[in-house]
């Protein structure tokens, strides 16, 4: 019969009364495609169950299992397997305290710290299954799933070892090794073989090092690694917001790429640095050390300083190129159709006059995140104005627009959606 259950052992004792049979040495149970080696045996023939409590192997199909203790029900077709369990298949190797494994539907069942080695990657669990027919695993209670350059925890996680695809489900990390980025959200998707993991759902980019540390939000992010399974790349999409105690900023869509350590913002982008505020049709920001050491903003570039409450000194041009010092703006370089608004005290604060200038190129030099020095590489237009003779609206730049209430004063404000956004002003100085 194909169901018939052969046991074999070179001593045997049958109690006949309590029908249990107690087998020694080279003791082989037989059931279908399963066999079981131990050197010693207990059989229950009422309860149908198989017991070992000095180290077994169990061969089933492609599966090999070992243990020093276990039960089989034979009924069932499942084993029950306590202290050193080992499960070896052609795909991985799972190290376990407590594991059920089921010869019918060949799917192994965790209860207690389980480790599990494939080909690219090693699973950590205390709970869950693994499908060793279709090398799929569902993890539970706090798993994690790294690799050579990444490590990804989660409230539980399904991985798919044939596709290299991983869905990550609860307070997902995704911890990068090599460059210190981590990606946190509460849902997440990896692809090992393609080197892609997006997140979403509260998603949170943070590159930290000794000092200080970038926190990037967004409505989703994306990962791109190397072969390596290095970080290479970050992309945020939509809603972008980020801070650094000495930088802030927003845009829609952002992109950092760790080889060149350059952080590229698009779609309505802006800056903040100190009383700075930077506006451009996009901007690059250079990194060294985890700081800025320079940004480049593309088209239409304004970037708008405090003077006072009220007042705003104002450069305007087609691009620019700004140089940070010990996280500070020094130097700012304009090219093509150069403006500025330029409110000029006294070293006491008293206010001399309003200058506004135009060239094709100038150079502008800060102290202290303050305005101090404006050189024209070209001939200059340039007037002076007392204040009483300059009218409010020509005092603006067109194209001024003051967003401070919507830069992120701490971490929690890069999760705050974004608030209304003044209008441009109508009749501001061409």
């Amino acid at each position: 019969m194909g169901d018939t259950l052969h046991i074999y052992g070179n001593h045997l004792f049958y109690e006949g009364n309590t029908k249990s049979a107690e087998l020694y040495d080279s003791v082989r149970l037989i059931d279908k495609n399963t066999v079981l080696t131990t050197d010693h045996l207990v059989y229950d023939r009422k309860t149908k169950v198989a017991y070992y409590d000095n180290g077994g192997k169990i061969i089933s199909k492609e599966n090999t299992l070992v243990s020093k203790k276990g039960y089989y029900h034979t009924a069932s077709k499942i084993f029950y397997f306590r202290k050193d369990v080992v499960l070896t298949n052609p795909d991985s190797e799972t190290y376990s305290d407590t594991l059920i494994y089921n010869t019918n539907t060949e799917v192994a069942y965790f209860h207690g710290p389980t480790v599990i080695r494939g080909e690219e990657s090693i699973i950590y669990t205390e709970n869950g299954w693994y499908d060793t027919r279709n090398d799929l695993s569902k993890l539970l209670k706090r798993p994690s799933l790294s690799n050579s350059g990444q490590i990804i925890t989660a409230d539980s996680l399904i991985y798919d070892n044939l596709n290299f695809h991983g869905l990550a489900y609860g307070n997902v990390v995704i911890s990068d090794t090599v460059y210190d980025v981590m990606i946190k959200g509460k849902y997440g998707e990896l692809w090992d073989k393609k080197g892609i993991s997006y997140i979403t759902d509260s998603a949170l980019a943070i590159t930290y090092d000794d000092t200080d540390s970038l926190f990037i939000h967004s409505d989703t992010l994306w990962v791109y690694f190397d072969k390596e399974k290095n970080a290479k790349k970050l992309l945020a999409y939509y809603r972008v917001k980020f801070f650094k105690e000495d930088l802030q900023g927003m845009c829609d869509s952002l992109a950092y790429t760790m080889n060149d350590s350059t952080i590229r913002l698009y779609d309505l982008p802006v800056i903040w640095s100190g009383p700075n505020q930077l506006t451009a049709d996009s901007i690059a920001i250079v990194t060294t050390n985890n700081q800025a050491d320079s940004l480049i903003m593309y088209n239409s570039s304004f970037i708008i300083s405090t003077d006072t409450l009220e007042t705003y000194n104002q450069i305007k041009g087609k691009n620019m190129v700004g140089y940070f010092r010990n996280n500070e703006l020094v130097k700012i370089n304009v090219d093509g159709n150069a403006q500025t608004v330029y409110y000029v005290r006294e070293d006491d604060g008293y206010l001399i006059g309003i200058n506004l200038a135009e060239s094709s190129t100038m150079t502008i030099r800060l102290k202290d995140n303050q305005l101090k020095t404006i050189n024209y590489k070209t001939q200059a237009k340039e007037v002076m104005y007392p204040e009483k003779e300059l009218a409010p609206a020509a005092q603006k730049l067109k194209g001024y627009i003051w967003k401070e209430e919507l830069r992120p004063k701490e971490v929690a404000d890069i999760f705050n959606a974004n608030g209304k956004e003044e209008t441009p002003e109508t009749e501001t100085l061409e």
